[in-house]
């Protein structure tokens, strides 16, 4: 039989997390039933979108549960979200930049990259929370290399020879996501680690509440744009 959870007055980690299900979820029906009001060649895109989002709303459902229940940060859970999520937020920028001639090692270098970025991240909060700061460092490697790709690499080429403006409008959209939105888990990761720049800055619980406010930004801003990109350019075709 399933324990209805309570949330304690005052509990904002609680409250991000509740939020967090029900947006996501939201957001996974609203993509999922706008795929067939857009060309067939971004209703792929449309369904990554849905996936990712669906997958947060599973993650976020036990997530809040375990903080409701013990009041102990869901790592693990977490985690189990982002390295199936993330790659596919990777893989958003492949499927839209395919037509305009991406090749399949830009979807793999993404992939590797975000992949790299997360089980390094996941060492510093578990298994090695004694070398967070090197394990964070080592993390950062993978993010740069996603940032490099985004803002002056092969996939930045790909979006400026395209000589398409919604194309790149979308694009300098995702970067900034990228850029600005994705910057919010490195802080969350110093405010909640032993031995963190930021460890003693912030409250309790402060990591999972600047998790949460990023991944509702991140996921159903991200799935947004495509959204955006791929109204405009059936009504364009």
């Amino acid at each position: 039989m399933y324990l209805v959870t309570n949330l304690n007055p005052g509990d904002y980690v609680g409250f991000t997390f509740f939020i967090g299900s029900m947006a996501m979820l939201a957001a996974t029906v609203f993509f999922f039933l706008e795929r067939n009001s857009v060309d067939g060649k971004w209703r792929t895109s449309l369904l990554v979108s849905g996936l990712i989002t669906f997958i947060a709303a599973v993650h976020y459902y036990y997530m809040r549960d375990v903080w409701a229940i013990s009041q102990v940060s869901p790592t693990e859970y977490r985690y189990i979200d982002w390295i199936l999520t993330v790659p596919l937020m990777c893989v958003e920028f492949y499927l839209i930049l395919k037509a305009f001639g991406a090749k399949i090692g830009l979807l793999w270098k993404m992939i590797g990259y975000s992949v790299w970025m997360l089980v390094f991240g996941y060492f510093g909060e578990t298994l090695f929370s004694e070398q967070s700061v090197l394990m964070g460092i080592l993390s950062t490697l993978g993010y740069l290399g996603i940032l490099y790709e985004v803002w002056l690499g092969s996939a930045k080429k790909l979006a400026v020879n395209s000589n398409d403006p919604i194309l790149q409008q979308a694009f300098s959209a995702l970067g900034w996501f990228i850029l600005v939105g994705w910057a919010i888990y490195p802080i969350g990761y110093m405010a909640g680690t032993d031995g963190g720049w930021l460890s003693n800055t912030f409250l309790n619980g402060s990591m999972d509440v600047i998790y949460n406010i990023g991944d509702a930004i991140n996921k159903i801003g991200f799935g947004l744009v495509i959204y955006s990109l791929a109204v405009r350019s059936s009504a364009k075709a």
